[in-house]
């Protein structure tokens, strides 16, 4: 798939105020500082649709990115990020809950995991709570490309160990860095083939 028009459509705090046009939506979700406004820039092939910061807890909105006119790239704020207040955090758990719960335009969920690090609690724990709601996703591995083959495997076996104490099967998982563009004709096909089958409907 080949990305030629991306549109910035808004930054909704709410999810009865997002885009109502029907088209299917595409959620990339994960830690704060995982890496998903560049993994959103690798995908578009652009540098700065998202805006990449080093500060955790940027993105504090519904992002809504329009993919030539067809479909949307949906940017969720980051969880597991410590230092907001009790109120903000309980504001954004509400927001992604119902976003995941109550957008039946959402087709699949990028759940971000950093590859770099052991297994994070507050991954297991939301990609548990994704399968409990029957809500689909896919693993998104991120930043591949910053450890020796060795240590990248040890730490992916260990974060599908985690996943599969509770799962019997674990659900599509993608390798990605953004530097180097690695998984972003993997991903974009996935995209392509839900979206025809969504035409199919």
């Amino acid at each position: 798939m080949n990305i030629n028009s991306v549109f910035f459509t808004g930054s909704f705090p709410k999810v009865s105020s997002c885009p109502t046009d029907g088209l299917p939506e595409y959620a990339f979700i994960g830690r704060s500082n995982v890496g998903k406004s560049s993994l959103i820039n690798m995908l578009c092939s652009r540098k700065d649709i998202a805006r990449v910061s080093h500060t955790p807890g940027k993105t504090q909105h519904l992002n809504f990115y329009l993919i030539e006119d067809k479909w949307y790239m949906v940017d969720l704020p980051g969880y597991g990020y410590a230092s907001i207040s009790k109120k903000t955090r309980h504001s954004w758990k509400k927001m992604i809950k119902d976003y995941f719960l109550k957008r039946d335009t959402m087709f699949c969920a990028f759940v971000l995991v950093d590859s770099n690090i052991a297994p994070q609690k507050n991954d297991i724990e939301f990609m548990n709570w994704l399968g409990e709601c029957s809500v689909p996703f896919v693993i998104v591995y991120t930043k591949v490309d910053r450890l020796k083959k060795k240590e990248l495997t040890e730490n992916i076996e260990k974060i599908q160990q985690e996943l599969l104490n509770t799962w019997e099967t674990l659900p599509p998982q993608f390798y990605t860095s953004a530097r180097k563009a690695t998984g972003r004709e993997e991903i974009l096909n996935m995209i392509e083939e839900v979206n025809e089958k969504v035409k199919a409907l």
